[in-house]
């Protein structure tokens, strides 16, 4: 089926549940008055076993198996007041954040659609296949070189793809305002997000999905990688 009107979607945002400087209700309601059709909430689940995690998690930039309940029914709270108020579909994710030393070591993968807390510190297998378990969306996140002097740059699993691209539902070919045209040049399935952390981030590179607005389609249009566009957003 196809619809005239694709869904502009974000599926990579950030609040004070982790280093977003945003609450989880303004940034819903940034985003449903821009316009946006669906989004997800992915705040950090950091790995604790080096020192980059106990920072982490010593300044609360980190969900935690303690607070994760909790998280996951606010952002169901807010997903039902945004579908009243905008028409716009929230769903509940994370990010599973793997900082290591060297950024050949560094991986963050989002996982949309998440029900249970998955730990950062688990080998990427039983990640994949916790994720796999719930129906969750494996995407892997900021995959190559960025632009940002801020950014730490995580090329993990764009080094090993052969390894672990089977796992891996969609790679961000573009964050915030970086595209990674190696992603095209492997013909991996591939969406767009903001890496929203801050207001300003809203104007950035977003997904176009050609289905039906509800979380099972969204999913399945991003396995199957049809009907999926980017656009620049900007003001």
């Amino acid at each position: 089926m196809i619809h005239t009107d694709m869904l502009l979607c974000d599926f990579h945002i950030h609040t004070t549940y982790s280093d977003g400087s945003v609450e989880l209700r303004k940034a819903i309601d940034i985003f449903g008055q821009a316009g946006f059709d669906a989004i997800a909430i992915t705040d950090h689940v950091v790995s604790g076993d080096n020192s980059f995690g106990k920072l982490a998690h010593r300044f609360k930039y980190s969900v935690t198996a303690n607070n994760f309940n909790q998280y996951i029914a606010h952002i169901k709270e807010e997903a039902k007041r945004a579908y009243d108020k905008y028409g716009m579909v929230v769903i509940a994710g994370i990010e599973i954040t793997k900082n290591r030393l060297s950024v050949n070591d560094s991986a963050h993968i989002l996982i949309v659609d998440v029900k249970e807390f998955i730990p950062a510190c688990l080998s990427y297998e039983e990640i994949f296949l916790q994720a796999k378990s719930q129906k969750a969306l494996i995407i892997a996140c900021h995959p190559h070189y960025m632009s940002g002097t801020g950014d730490r740059d995580t090329l993990f699993l764009w080094n090993n793809r052969e390894k672990y691209a089977r796992y891996i539902d969609a790679w961000e070919i573009a964050n915030r305002d970086d595209v990674f045209n190696v992603v095209s040049l492997e013909k991996y399935p591939h969406i767009a997000n903001s890496d929203f952390h801050k207001p300003k981030h809203l104007f950035s590179w977003k997904t176009l999905l050609n289905c039906v607005n509800d979380i099972d389609s969204i999913k399945q249009c991003i396995r199957h990688n049809k009907g999926v566009a980017i656009t620049l957003f900007r003001n």
